[in-house]
């Protein structure tokens, strides 16, 4: 049955129109008021009308979990994390058997976490302290035995892992019952769709098909969700026949392959071609994948219809990826892309790979790339550059390690700054239009996916920095609404 919206106004001051959907799809675009409204019409009263924003890379599962652990963002030090942690337990806030925080960020702490500090807290009860960028894990003794870590042998310091060694911990935290899971994993989709997302590339590292296959069993349908597929589960994808943009079920399809080739700046484990300041034993960081097993890596998933998404960090990293992708004669997504040699920007346009961005870690991570990428920082999170050079961006939020929230990176990329900073290199933002192209995959036009989102102001007429609190009016995922606030429901008949 077709529905029409009635009374929205294009971004950039257009005239009011009123569109008609069928089926999910707009069918028609009409001068606002030329033919007679019905009783079932949905008046947007004027309110700005958008296509709905995607975000491109999240980890969804931990984002749900990640707001019901303990918040290490505000330590800065190891002495001052673990006070968070025994303020914690003795306030009673953490009852699992494993004390599990998360979001600290120790690459300009004074002093290094190690197992001593958090055993001072809690000899006998298991403390995971999980960084900001889900790359390192900070564990107390009781934990390194909990989990059969020899420590310091297992560890890059005592008590702490990185890497696939700190993954491997990260994965065997993901032990909610499936319902609670699905139940915090229910209640952020639905926050997701209040900031207007109609959909996410979801690159949990777990075995995602049967989670995403139970959700929507279950009534899952607040966000399309494309979910990743990594190395350690390509076999058992491709003997189900998976394949990028393969309809799952509801509004879930198989995404891509995702494999990481390095690790983060704030661990300093991303693969660069200059060392690390007062480096350790891995001077230019640490190359998970090399290239050698890459391209037989990315090779086979091609060959069985995935599309590729290769983690790569570092310049040093980047290089070495988008080599790969040049064997391969195939494009793909660099996820994070955050260093990259003047000379290869160029090279992503060239191959036709997309830099997959989190405009936000530039403005979470600029002292520390300062730090550690000193005199390298004009062509760090260089998101100008990429748009300059011709490539494609897409944006996201790496979530948890900055918040699902398509606003906050779209303010990130066009301002380079929050709280009142000066802008990190000011010289990379890009425009609001940009963004907005980047974090949305459709139009407002005929035969597009009724994928809207309704807004009290436009965005293209408010200053960048204000965008992190853009107010969301209608959410709607192929014309059925998802959100809406309390001023459209009260005016109007409407199911979320």
């Amino acid at each position: 049955m077709t529905r029409a919206i009635r009374n929205a106004r294009p971004l950039g001051g257009h005239d009011p129109i009123d569109l008609l959907i069928d089926d999910g799809v707009i069918v028609g675009i009409l001068p606002a008021g030329i033919e007679a409204a019905a009783s079932d019409d949905l008046d947007l009263e004027g309110r700005f009308i958008m296509p709905g924003l995607w975000d491109e890379h999240v980890h969804l599962t931990q984002w749900a979990q990640h707001r019901r652990r303990i918040d290490l963002a505000p330590a800065e030090s190891a002495a001052e994390a673990a006070a968070i942690v025994r303020s914690s337990l003795s306030r009673g806030a953490a009852t699992d058997a494993v004390v599990v925080g998360v979001g600290f960020r120790d690459g300009l702490w004074p002093d290094a976490p190690n197992a001593a500090l958090l055993d001072s807290v809690a000899p006998d009860r298991p403390i995971v302290l999980v960084s900001a960028d889900v790359h390192c894990v900070w564990l107390n003794s009781a934990a390194l035995v909990h989990f059969g870590v020899d420590s310091p042998s297992g560890a890059d310091g005592d008590g702490v892992l990185r890497e696939d060694a700190a993954f491997a911990i990260t994965a065997r935290l993901d032990s909610a019952p499936d319902a609670e899971l699905d139940r915090w994993v229910a209640e952020a989709a639905a926050e997701a769709a209040a900031r207007g997302v109609v959909g996410v590339v979801d690159l949990e590292m777990r075995w995602n098909r049967d989670d995403w296959a139970r959700r929507v069993a279950a009534g899952f349908d607040a966000l399309r969700v494309e979910f990743g597929v990594y190395p350690q589960h390509l076999d058992r994808a491709i003997e189900l026949g998976l394949r990028s943009g393969q309809p799952l079920a509801g509004t879930v399809s198989v995404g891509p392959l995702k494999v990481i080739t390095d690790g983060s700046l704030n661990t300093r484990t991303a693969y660069c071609c200059d060392p690390y300041p007062d480096a350790p034993a891995e001077a230019y960081g640490r190359l998970n994948v090399p290239p050698c097993e890459l391209h037989p890596l990315l090779a086979r998933g091609s060959e069985a219809g995935f599309e590729l998404a290769v983690h790569a960090i570092g310049d040093g990293a980047n290089r070495l990826a988008l080599d790969v992708f040049a064997k391969l004669g195939r494009g793909g997504r660099i996820e994070h892309a955050q260093l990259v040699h003047d000379s290869d920007f160029a090279r992503f346009a060239a191959l036709g790979v997309t830099a997959s961005v989190q405009p936000e870690h530039a403005v979470d991570d600029r002292d520390v790339a300062e730090r550690y990428w000193p005199g390298r920082t004009r062509r760090a999170f260089a998101l100008r550059s990429f748009l300059d050079a011709g490539a494609r961006i897409v944006l996201g939020s790496d979530a948890p390690v900055a918040p699902l929230d398509p606003w906050v990176a779209i303010a990130a990329a066009t301002s380079r700054t929050r709280d009142g900073r000066p802008a990190f290199h000011a010289e990379q933002s890009i425009t609001v239009v940009e963004a907005l192209a980047a974090s949305t995959r459709s139009l407002v036009g005929l035969g597009e996916p009724a994928d809207l989102v309704a807004l009290d102001v436009d965005p293209l007429a408010v200053a960048p920095e204000t965008l992190r609190t853009m107010p969301v009016a209608l959410t709607m995922l192929a014309g059925r609404a998802t959100h809406a606030d309390a001023a459209l429901r009260a005016g109007a008949a409407l199911e979320v």
